[in-house]
């Protein structure tokens, strides 16, 4: 039986493809699944997709019509279904519920340093031959603070580099974690926390409850000299109030590997064509922002464990096993 696997980066197609050898076909496309592509999928039992895949209620429709019955995403977050209609339509879906979390919390910290320090800027013109340091300079990470935004396993992992670096730590979540706390980190009401934090950092899933956490007044509520990474979902922040207190002059530097409107741009090569959405044409011409095409995630590591798990997660569908990764059916 073969699978179709939508969404495929090319670094990422010689790891799925090993990993299902011996035990189905695949086939890897590059396209990503939405209404226009699904019709692809017809005949194939099992689909396997990315995070920025169109899962609705219509595009689970078209699956479900062409003899699609089991979803593997190959992502932690799912936010992109709708569980509901997969539910209705007897559909089993399946995510990964973990991967390498110092792929994403390593990155996290990448993007901070490449805001505090001017990275871009520095390397930028050293490439031009211009090697003054005006407007380069930056603040030692050593005695400031971190404040973490969701303290799960990415959290922690953001945490202890955090604590290498001689940070006092700050964290919100519904949870305590113990291994935070062992850290020093003390436990506070987000306003406090940002107001309060000379960086602050989103490792939160992305939810009802947590659509726009961080939307115009918590942006306030932060120091004017702060520094906020975003390497979790794009949805966590009002994009359009972040440029407004951007324009305003405020935060040495913001980094985001997420875009709460990615869908149909990120992974994709745009470069050609002019971009339609105003708001993250704006984002990126501030010098103090740094936007990545969701990357967090993509190392040898992190994708390797996501392909195992997906192999996984389609062998317990096809030999009626349950695992913590299904999500549909609930029970």
């Amino acid at each position: 039986m073969e699978i179709l696997a939508f969404g495929v980066q090319a670094d990422e197609r010689p790891l799925i493809e090993r990993a299902f050898h011996g035990h189905d076909e695949i086939r890897c496309l590059d396209v990503f699944l939405n209404e226009d592509t699904a019709p692809i999928a017809a005949g194939h039992e099992i689909v396997s997709t990315s995070v920025n895949a169109d899962l609705g209620a219509a595009v689970l429709e078209i699956l479900a019509a062409g003899g699609t019955r089991m979803v593997a995403q190959r992502s932690t977050g799912f936010n992109n279904i709708d569980l509901d209609t997969a539910e209705r339509l007897g559909m089993t879906v399946a995510r990964v519920s973990y991967y390498s979390p110092y792929s994403v919390a390593e990155f996290a910290w990448a993007l901070a340093m490449a805001v505090n320090r001017r990275i871009v800027r520095a390397s930028t013109r050293t490439r031009d031959f211009d090697f003054r340091l005006h407007g380069l300079m930056g603040r030692d990470m050593h005695g400031r603070t971190a404040g973490v935004l969701g303290t799960g396993k990415i959290g922690e992992a953001f945490a202890r580099i955090a604590h290498g670096f001689g940070m006092r730590l700050l964290g919100w979540d519904i949870a305590e974690n113990p291994a935070c706390m062992e850290l020093g980190m003390r436990y506070v009401p987000k306003d406090e926390l940002l107001a309060r934090s000379d960086l602050v950092s989103l490792h939160l899933p992305l939810m009802p409850a947590t659509q726009h956490l961080i939307d115009a007044p918590a942006l306030k509520a932060m120091r004017d000299d702060a520094i906020l990474v975003n390497s979790s979902r794009g949805g966590l922040i009002d994009t359009a109030a972040l440029v407004t207190e951007l324009r305003a002059g405020r935060f040495t530097g913001v980094g985001l590997d997420v875009y709460e409107a990615e869908a149909g741009l990120f992974f994709l090569d745009k470069s050609l064509e002019a971009i339609a959405d105003d708001t993250l044409a704006r984002l990126v011409t501030f010098p103090n922002v740094l936007v990545t095409s969701h990357q967090a995630y993509y190392t040898e590591d992190a994708v390797g464990q996501i392909v195992d798990a997906t192999v996984k997660n389609v062998l317990d569908y096809r030999e009626g096993r349950r695992s913590e990764n299904v999500l549909v059916p609930r029970s």
